[in-house]
């Protein structure tokens, strides 16, 4: 079977009839529809607004601040911004480099909330000096997990599954509390299912949750222990990674939070939407073990620029091993730019 992506066609060189071509799905690029609602929302702030929004499938991650950075020299410096955020997170020092990118442009910053804003996520959020949320908003802790290369095996997708610092410290504490003294020390029995290294990388990845959450708060803190306390807090205080922390919550821990106004928060919501509907499930059935991907999963915007994150790849079921591999993987971040009254559309080359 020929891959070609190139077109939208996937021609079956083996089929005795080769006209059989599969139609690859396209996820809509709504350029015109964002652009629009952006510019009714500045009116409503009354200065630029900047979008980070990712789909559930996306994260944040280093290529993201070269994407950035295209948005600002676009953008230009600016006394003040505001900045949608709506992600699940990811890389925790893309974060940093993120707000401190932003940082470099504008002096005053607000993060806008109106939905899901989580673990590296949160962080972002922490850089801006006023936080808006509205009833949707939610921030999460942001304490960590890592897949190791020698974590366990998730045996039934054949994979390294995710081990977290609080998970480990809790059975660590139970163990402390419920055990007799023959019992003998907690970590001999847990080494023999989490191996010691994954134990160090965890400690360290969690000192660099904190570390990052701390350097970030920084930017409009200046009382060193109080930018220490919200980041302990945020590392080791939650049941969960996921917790759901509402503006009610993350005021009480010492952000400075505004309630999103309801015609703002509408509108935002109404973005989201075109967002969502960009970043739709665009897959490509060739057979019962192939098909393709087209999904978009990151997007950055400002008045007059697009910028997105695209899949192109195929993938294949490897019945034998229980997994899937990447092939033909073109994917790219791709550039929707105003020139005068001129739309022009490029892939950019990051990463």
């Amino acid at each position: 079977m020929k891959f070609n992506n190139k077109t939208e066609d996937i021609v079956d060189t083996n089929s005795e009839n080769s006209s059989n071509t599969f139609k690859i799905k396209e996820p809509p690029v709504l350029f015109d529809k964002t652009q629009k609602l952006i510019h009714k929302i500045e009116n409503m702030l009354g200065h630029k607004m900047l979008v980070y929004w990712m789909s559930h499938r996306g994260s944040v991650c280093q290529n993201d601040i070269i994407a950035l950075y295209e948005i600002f020299k676009t953008l230009g410096r600016q006394d003040k911004i505001s900045l949608f955020i709506k992600s699940n997170g990811g890389d925790v020092e893309a974060a940093l480099r993120i707000v401190n990118l932003i940082r470099s442009y504008c002096s005053n910053v607000n993060a806008l909330i109106p939905l899901e804003c989580a673990s590296a996520a949160t962080m972002i959020a922490m850089g801006a000096n006023e936080v808006f949320m509205g009833p949707l908003s939610h921030l999460t802790a942001i304490d960590s997990s890592i897949r190791h290369d020698l974590s366990p095996i998730d045996e039934r997708e054949n994979r390294r599954i995710r081990v977290s610092q609080d998970e480990l410290q809790r059975i660590i504490k139970l163990w402390e509390n419920r055990a007799h003294e023959h019992h003998g020390n907690p970590f001999a029995e847990v080494f023999k299912y989490i191996h010691p290294l994954v134990i160090g990388a965890l400690d360290r990845s969690s000192s660099l949750s904190i570390k990052v959450c701390k350097e970030i708060l920084s930017y409009h803190l200046t009382d060193e222990s109080e930018c220490d306390r919200i980041s302990k807090h945020l590392n080791s205080e939650y049941p969960s990674h996921g917790y759901p922390i509402t503006a009610r919550e993350a005021s009480r821990i010492g952000l400075n939070v505004t309630t999103l106004d309801d015609e703002l928060n509408n509108a935002l919501l109404e973005l989201n939407q075109k967002y969502s509907e960009m970043a739709q499930r665009a897959l490509t059935d060739y057979d019962e073990y192939n098909y393709h991907d087209n999904e978009i999963l990151n997007i950055l915007e400002a008045e007059g620029i697009q910028i997105y994150y695209q899949n192109d790849k195929d993938w294949n079921y490897i019945k034998e091993e229980r997994r899937y591999q990447i092939l033909n993987d073109e994917s790219s971040w791709r550039k929707i730019q105003m020139q005068g009254n001129k739309k022009t559309k490029s892939i950019l080359h990051i990463g």
